[in-house]
């Protein structure tokens, strides 16, 4: 019988493991052990709580009384150091031992500092805390210089909140345009067009080095003879899993910790869900997956083994991003379609892109409408055969469809 379970993080994979635990009918205890003061929401660090529009409280994950009413033990500002899965327990920085019959580790990841010379500067920021998005947004007065590294989800957000902010905004990224694979390149076009036409100066390069002055950061870049100033860079060229704690314990970690379908690890006292799991399907390593929702359907799948209940079933793969105050949300897999056939026009205040193959949608991209991701998400998952007019036909009710 499992009486205890440890979760070591507290995002949102962490978070939904133990909500679905409760959920689920767990009896025994929770400890969640989180870094933080709280257990907080990422994506509003690089819109919301970045431009200053709001407080960490304000984007917690759930209020205090949550943890109380659930049963869920909330150690805050601390770190697990050592699993031991052997004896059933977890070590404390502190030296404090609590009691774990399973452990779930929700690590999640570090924001990547790519080997440039120079970037180890106090001026080159990265975002991916609370405390980092603070940092930057000292940073970010008006009429700031800024660098932006990388102009995929959060390179484009941090530039878009910096715009708002009045500061002076360059993106560098090598690709162009970025987010293609996701979306597209139409709309990837249009979506990096809008830095552009909000006064962004795109640059497509790398770059070589970063250089402090007297007066800021002086950057090199591939494509560029001279050198550019700034005062402010940041870095958005992704994240790397944590996975010192997994690697100590003797679990198997390959680019991420390994895990099966049900989130459990090469030890099955242990489970890992979220940005640091790696699952191996069928004898093959798939990518790890990044995005919000996918965590939180980790968190509940994680619930479901502890449990031995089923797992929830499988749904199409979803993720949204907002920048210069447009929101975008994907669901499915667009690089997978045959062909694109689009629902209103590119650039409209509302419009969407379906990915048919065989007559089926197999990804769709939405701006400013949810509802279209909704049913597409719903057409995906049935495997229904649709009608391309009535599809792209602005005054279809999409769930119409839904019927065949």
């Amino acid at each position: 019988m499992i009486g205890s379970v440890v979760i070591v993080g507290g995002g949102i994979a962490g978070l939904s493991t133990a909500a679905a635990l409760r959920s689920g009918g767990f009896v025994g205890d929770i400890t969640l052990v989180d870094a933080s003061e709280f257990p907080y929401d990422r994506p509003p660090l690089s819109k919301e709580f970045l431009a200053g529009t709001k407080r960490l409280t304000e984007i917690s994950l759930q209020p205090p009384q949550w943890y109380d009413d659930q049963k869920v033990r909330l150690v805050s500002n601390s770190k697990v150091t050592a699993l031991r899965p052997s004896i059933g327990e977890v070590e404390l920085f502190d030296g404090t031992t609590i009691p774990a019959d399973r452990v779930v580790l929700a690590t999640g990841g570090r924001a990547a500092r790519p080997p440039i010379p120079g970037s180890q500067d106090a001026r080159v920021h990265v975002l991916r805390t609370a405390t980092d998005a603070e940092r930057l947004r000292a940073a970010l007065q008006p009429g700031a210089r800024l660098l932006v590294v990388g102009a995929g989800l959060i390179g484009a957000e941090v530039a878009s909140t910096a715009v708002d902010l009045d500061c002076e905004v360059a993106l560098v990224d090598p690709l162009r345009p970025p987010l293609t694979h996701a979306v597209g390149s139409e709309i990837a076009a249009w979506l990096h067009d809008l830095h552009i036409r909000r006064g962004v100066v795109s640059v497509r390069s790398g770059v070589e080095s970063l250089r402090a002055t007297p007066s800021g950061i002086e950057a090199h870049l591939t494509s560029a003879d001279r050198p550019r100033e700034f005062d402010v860079v940041v870095l958005g060229v992704g994240m790397v899993p944590e996975t010192t704690l997994a690697e100590t314990a003797g679990l198997e970690v390959d680019r991420g910790i390994v895990v099966d379908r049900t989130q459990t690890t090469s030890n099955p006292a242990v489970l890992a869900v979220g940005d640091p799991a790696r699952v191996r399907d069928g004898g093959a390593l798939l990518p790890r997956t990044e995005h919000w929702e996918a965590a939180q359907r980790d968190g509940q799948r994680a619930a479901a083994t502890i449990l031995g209940a089923p797992p929830p079933a499988d749904t199409a793969p979803w993720f949204w991003t907002d920048r210069h105050h447009v929101h975008v949300e994907v669901v499915g897999d667009m690089a997978a379609a045959e062909r694109t056939v689009l629902r209103g026009t590119v650039g409209d205040v509302k419009f969407s892109a379906f990915g048919l193959t065989g007559g089926r949608v197999v990804g769709a991209v939405a701006v400013n409408d949810s509802t279209a991701v909704r049913a597409a998400r719903r057409l995906i998952d049935r495997g229904i055969v649709v009608d391309t007019a009535r599809l792209t036909d602005p005054a279809t009710d999409l769930r119409q469809l839904l019927l065949g």
